[in-house]
């Protein structure tokens, strides 16, 4: 995994997508606390992802 990376992962590809399309979802959101858990996961999958992969 080493030679190529996390970042040319599909799924590692898609869950930084994800965590893009869950902030400017929530941007508007006035459930501060519920919106600030949801970015933080979202993020959390793809550092997870890449923490994973390294190993």
């Amino acid at each position: 995994m080493s030679a190529y990376g996390f970042e040319q992962l599909e799924v590692w590809k898609k869950a930084c997508a994800l965590a893009v399309k869950i902030y400017s979802l929530l941007e508007d959101s006035s459930d501060y606390s519920l919106r600030n858990q949801m970015q933080k996961a979202a993020v959390s999958i793809a550092s997870n992802i890449a923490e994973g992969a390294e190993r």
